[in-house]
């Protein structure tokens, strides 16, 4: 079975998102050109997506995702949680409902022995809470929001992680990877 994988960008206060739950900023303030798909590769994006088998997103985060323009995950299942009905952009894309425990369940089968990509602050956070994520990449934007969503607002005990990776570069950005023990 894959591991539980998170790769989230938030500001250097914390914040995943703007007060209107918009991620904007994260191409505006960084100055990098274009959209989320084309961060400098020492990013790693894509070497993280080529370990994916399937992803678990919140509805807020697709509803966002979506309205970037553009498909960043190709034909990779992408099971969003949520109760409402969805209009789904690609065929690879499904609604589902349930435990996190349940929809984890779900992803791994969607996924084939590869990783699972947890994207969603709201989710991320209660993996955390259940330890149920295996491993945590952040990417530090160089701007302070001052307000807005926290990446790490509603965990009910502390965590030990251990890192593995880190990556930056002149233009500003500072990317950690950690595994939870």
């Amino acid at each position: 079975m894959g591991r539980v994988r998170a790769y989230l960008a938030c500001s250097l206060d914390g914040y995943i998102a703007d007060p209107d739950h918009d991620l904007g900023w994260l191409n505006r303030e960084h100055g990098q050109p274009g959209d989320l798909g084309k961060d400098p590769e020492y990013l790693e994006f894509a070497a993280f997506m080529g370990e994916v088998g399937a992803l678990l997103m919140g509805r807020r985060t697709y509803d966002t995702v979506e309205g970037f323009g553009g498909w960043h995950y190709g034909e990779t299942p992408v099971l969003v949680a949520t109760h409402r009905p969805l209009k789904p952009v690609v065929p690879t894309v499904a609604a589902v409902k349930g435990s996190l425990p349940e929809l984890l369940s779900m992803a791994h089968a969607a996924a084939d022995g590869r990783d699972i990509y947890l994207d969603g602050g709201e989710l991320v956070q209660q993996a955390l809470n259940m330890g149920l994520l295996d491993e945590v990449t952040v990417t530090w934007i160089p701007v302070i929001l001052g307000a807005g969503v926290r990446l790490f607002d509603d965990l009910q005990d502390s965590h030990r992680v251990q890192f593995t990776r880190r990556a930056a570069d002149g233009n500003g950005l500072v990317q950690m990877t950690a595994v939870l023990r």
